[in-house]
This record gives structure tokens, C-alpha cells and sequence, in this order.
């Protein structure tokens, strides 16, 4: 119990942990939230339960907003670092990289204004920017997804070739990875689900997730995040 604590008081003292958290319990609360609104002709308490869940969601979705707004420097010096991906192995994987960082960057500015527009900062309509950000957004899911797909391709067949030489260690290794780069799809598909819900009617299926769908596909992301979040921490610990 106590080392649970210590864990959670470790993740929460991070930024990036804290914001994790904060997405699961967002995208959590909007989950029960969603489901307890749809027994609202049965339940008058499950409704009056499930409204308070559905602004709380709210109110931590715009929490989530607000800190973003000191992100566009760490992705600057992310994408300043990475460059052109000299480092990567295959070019399809670098420039997919290359372009991911590209919408990542440009997100942030988008959704700001749309942000300041919203909070009257700025006399500017903000649907379009709100629309931009989602665009970004989805685009750089889809990358996401695509970059993990050929990574997964290049790993199949280092561990065909590390089968034929009967490496151990190194064959372990490449299983770890090709399940983080599995899970990094699920995710990524998952949060691509939303960004689609988010667009404008008419797009697929924008604007038919009831809440508690939306929340269901944040959670799975949410929690798929932890997961690797946790277990990239224990793979520093090992290595230490």
C-alpha cells in the first residue's frame, strides 16, 4: 500500500504523469458520467450524478487546455533535436517523424487561439480554430499509427533474423518493443475515434459518439498511456 503511494505521489509530481492522470480521470469521469445520464428516465439520482460527472469532465478537459498552453517550447526543442531523424534507421520511419512533429507544433498555436478566443482574449471566431486543431490532431494520429506500422514491419524482421541466429536477450527485447508499438496503435485508434467524432457533421462519423462512447475510447488511451508510461520508467530502473 505504501509503495502504491509512493508510485502515485512520484507520477502526480511530474508533469507529464499529472497529465495523465488527469486525462483518465477526465475521460473516466465522462465514461460513468455518459452511462449514468442514459438512466436518467429511470434514476433521478443517476441523472443529478451523472451531469456532475459530465462537468467535471468538462472542467478538466479545460484544465488540460490551459497547462497546454507552456507546451510549445518542449515540443520546439523536442522537434529542434530530433531534426530530420539523421538518427533513424529507415527513411520511411524518419520522415513520417519529421511530419508528425510538423502537425504537433503547428497544434499548439491553433488551439491556443482558439483557447483565448473562447475566453473573449482575442476578438476572433474561434470554430475554425478549434476545427484546425482537430485536423492536426487526427493527422497526427494517423502518422502515429502509420510510423508504428512500419516499425512493427522492421521488427518482424529483426526477430526472424534473431530466430535464425538464437539470440535470447535480443529477441525479448524486440517482442517488448512490438507490443509498445501494439499498444501505441490501440491508442493512437482509439483518440483517432474521437478527433473523427469531433469534426464537422457530415465526416464519417463526426458528432454520433453519445459521451459515454467518447469517454470509453479516452479511457482506453488514457490507461494504455500509464501502461507505457510504467513500463518505460521500469525498463530506466533496469538498465540503472
Amino acid at each position: 500500500m505504501q509503495e502504491s503511494l509512493e508510485s502515485l505521489v512520484r507520477l502526480l509530481e511530474s508533469y507529464r504523469g499529472r497529465d495523465k492522470v488527469i486525462r483518465t480521470v477526465c475521460y473516466g469521469s465522462q465514461l460513468v458520467g455518459g452511462v449514468l445520464s442514459r438512466k436518467a428516465e429511470a434514476d433521478v439520482s443517476s441523472q443529478r450524478l451523472g451531469k456532475s460527472l459530465l462537468l467535471f469532465s468538462a472542467q478538466l478537459s479545460q484544465c488540460r487546455t490551459v497547462l497546454r498552453l507552456f507546451d510549445d517550447l518542449s515540443m520546439l526543442a523536442y522537434s529542434r533535436s530530433y531534426g530530420f531523424g539523421d538518427g533513424e534507421e529507415d527513411r520511411g520511419v524518419r520522415w513520417i517523424s519529421v511530419l508528425t512533429n510538423v502537425a504537433d507544433q503547428l497544434y499548439y498555436p491553433c488551439e491556443h487561439i482558439a483557447w483565448a478566443a473562447d475566453a473573449e482574449l482575442i476578438k476572433v471566431k474561434s470554430d475554425k480554430w478549434w476545427l484546425l486543431s482537430t485536423v492536426l490532431w487526427g493527422t497526427s494520429l494517423l502518422l502515429g499509427i502509420l510510423r508504428s506500422l512500419r516499425v512493427l514491419l522492421l521488427l518482424k524482421k529483426k526477430l526472424k533474423r534473431c530466430g535464425r541466429d538464437g539470440a535470447g536477450n535480443s529477441r525479448s527485447q524486440l517482442c517488448r518493443q512490438m507490443q509498445g508499438e501494439v499498444l501505441s496503435i490501440l491508442s493512437s485508434m482509439a483518440d483517432l475515434s474521437n478527433a473523427i467524432h469531433w469534426m464537422p457533421p457530415g465526416f464519417l462519423w463526426a458528432g454520433r459518439f453519445p459521451n459515454w462512447l467518447v469517454g470509453l475510447m479516452g479511457t482506453i488511451s488514457s490507461l494504455i498511456g500509464l501502461i507505457q508510461m510504467s513500463a518505460g520508467d521500469s525498463d530506466q530502473t533496469d538498465s540503472t
